[in-house]
């Protein structure tokens, strides 16, 4: 599973979200579900914008931690 860490980034720079979304270009209620970790997709080009925003890496963000259903099953290993 994706873990967003939008919030961890914004209190470290101590940014609010109106801040961010206004620097970006897209809307907060965009940039709130992309931090409440409920979007399906981030196009390339606003992680870009927030990461520049920021002063990040996407891997600052965006965290991937393994959870229940991205397990193989036993028949599947190698």
């Amino acid at each position: 599973m994706i873990i967003v860490n939008l919030d961890v980034m914004l209190a470290r720079r101590k940014m609010r979200l109106g801040e961010l979304a206004e620097a970006v270009g897209i809307s907060i209620q965009n940039l709130s579900v992309l931090k409440t970790g409920k979007a399906k997709a981030v196009r390339f080009t606003t992680l870009n914008e927030i990461c520049r925003v920021l002063e990040c890496q996407p891997g600052d963000i965006l965290v991937f931690e393994p959870g229940p259903s991205d397990l193989k099953p036993e028949s599947e290993a190698d």
